[in-house]
């Protein structure tokens, strides 16, 4: 299935993803039994949306295919990070530098604003010619928070194959939805069953 303009899937977001939206990103494609897998960016209409969502851009934007494959490239590199740090090993050279590239390309602080009627206030610009450049900054800066602040030893994969999702543990859940747990229950039923 593929996302689209008009129809929109209803995922439950793993746990810490409604936090860091560099964790979001990173499981934005779902797997599914079956092979099945779901790219929650795979159009440029499904990008865009997914960043007007987030408030990522503003709703007027219309992303062209060279935009969303570049934030799908950033979600990859994000992923590998992710799955470097779960695995206790070290990232890969080109997921760091491309991080670091899209940390770097724009700034991502919010300016400080008058307006008559608003008075003194942060606001963070959407450029036309930089509103990619920026939501991917904005990303890779979340992402890299998540790696190295406090939540990162909670960082965990999903726990229920062929769910590739990354989640936030609290306490001893192990995976990133009801759906992924009733999975792996029955599995785990299923096997007790049968040998």
């Amino acid at each position: 299935m593929k996302a689209s303009s008009t129809v929109r899937f209803v995922i439950d977001t793993a746990p810490g993803a409604d936090l860091h939206p560099g964790l979001d990103l990173a499981n934005s494609r779902l797997a599914a039994p079956g092979g099945v897998v779901t790219d929650l960016l795979d159009t440029p209409a499904a990008a865009t949306w997914w960043l007007v969502e987030r408030g990522l851009a503003p709703a007027d934007t219309h992303l062209h295919e060279i935009c969303a494959g570049r934030l799908r490239a950033l979600r990859e590199q994000i992923r590998a990070l992710l799955r470097a740090r779960v695995r206790q090993s070290t990232p890969p050279a080109e997921a760091l530098a491309e991080i670091n590239a899209a940390l770097t390309r724009v700034p991502t602080a919010a300016e400080l604003r008058w307006d008559p009627a608003r008075g003194l206030h942060r606001s963070t610009p959407h450029p036309t010619d930089q509103v990619v450049d920026r939501a991917l900054g904005v990303l890779a800066a979340d992402a890299a928070d998540l790696l190295t602040g406090p939540d990162a030893g909670r960082l965990a994969a999903c726990g229920s194959p062929p769910c590739q999702r990354y989640l936030l543990r609290s306490g001893r859940r192990q995976w990133c939805s009801v759906r992924c747990g009733d999975r792996a229950r029955a599995a785990r039923a299923y096997d007790r069953r049968t040998r």
